[in-house]
């Protein structure tokens, strides 16, 4: 199990990004959560087997549709345990 934490720049919030990164955690089986933080930013946090967490990495640092990434910072950390994903809201810090 492999956990990363990362930061994610660019035009990334207020354009469905979060709910892609959402079901490619489904579609990869990550666990963890991602957020929307303040000044327009992403954090994602995200464990799962290291091969499968790298696909889905490639493919959340590509975005998708009205998205834009302008950064996409990896930091790997120690595993938590999580036992599913979610998109964490404002209320959830």
């Amino acid at each position: 199990m492999q956990r990363v934490k990362v930061m994610v720049d660019g035009r990334v919030q207020g354009v469905g990004y979060r709910y892609f990164v959402n079901q490619q955690a489904g579609q990869y089986k990550i666990n963890g959560y991602v957020k929307n933080l303040p000044g327009g930013k992403v954090e994602i946090d995200a464990e799962g087997e290291p091969e499968l967490l790298n696909r889905f990495l490639n493919v959340c640092s590509a975005g998708r549709g009205l998205a834009r990434i302008d950064l996409f910072h990896r930091q790997d950390v120690v595993p938590y345990g999580y036992t599913r994903f979610r998109i964490m809201h404002s209320d959830d810090f």
